[in-house]
């Protein structure tokens, strides 16, 4: 089963094809632009091009669904509907943080959390058992201090992800790792997604909405001044 994979709700624009679990091919560049409007279309064709497929191939998308970047969400979810809708295939969406600690499983780390930077002291984040991937909190929009994750302190923990940096300032964890050069990645969906086709978890295409978790705030306009 051919899948075509999408990420694009971090600075990472992520295109990747898998046939089954045997990845064809990835295209993916981090920009501090977030280049998904310019990128997403290209990097789709390329992989194409270099998984030595046409569309028409193409059995199921699936799509890192967020949290992450509200207009980088809705790029990604709208591409990858159209493309359902257009081929008449199924829509799968997983967790883009579960696609930052797949490099990282059974590395003799007691838990991978995923940090995502949102706003000031902010992240998105969960924490994952590091052997085998489980879920042990939810996904929640966290605001750091030097008390966050103090009950791992006598545990080897990674902490993943752009939100890394700011963490490794504040936290008071010495036996933490971090890594602040990890994005969510196309290619790492395929697990999650392969698991989720087996189960017949797919999306109703219609009405899909990403994981925003947080209401976009927009920059209000100022208004003109009586004069």
């Amino acid at each position: 089963m051919k899948i075509l994979y999408l990420e694009t709700s971090s600075k990472n624009c992520s295109v990747a094809i898998s046939d089954d679990d045997k990845l064809l091919c990835v295209c993916e560049e981090v920009s501090d632009n977030y280049k998904q409007s310019e990128s997403l279309h290209t990097f789709v064709e390329w992989a194409l091009e270099g998984a030595g497929i046409s569309m028409k191939d193409i059995q199921a998308v699936s799509l890192g669904k967020g949290p992450g970047s509200y207009t980088g969400l809705r790029i990604g979810a709208s591409s990858a509907k159209g493309f359902c809708y257009g081929l008449k295939i199924p829509l799968v969406a997983v967790n883009s943080l579960e696609t930052m600690i797949e490099p990282f499983l059974d590395q003799n780390y007691d838990y991978i959390i995923p940090l995502i930077d949102a706003r000031r002291m902010e992240v998105y984040t969960a924490v994952y058992e590091g052997k085998t991937g489980e879920e042990l909190s939810q996904t929640e929009a966290k605001i750091l201090d030097e008390t966050s994750f103090e009950e791992f302190k006598d545990k080897k923990v990674l902490f993943v992800g752009d939100g890394a940096k700011k963490a490794q300032e504040i936290l008071q964890l010495p036996n933490a790792d971090f890594n602040d050069s990890i994005y969510p990645s196309a290619q790492y969906l395929i697990k999650k997604t392969l698991e989720k086709i087996e189960n017949k978890e797919f999306e109703d295409i219609a009405y899909f909405e990403p994981f925003y978790l947080k209401d976009f705030h927009g920059v209000k306009k100022k208004k003109p001044s009586d004069s």
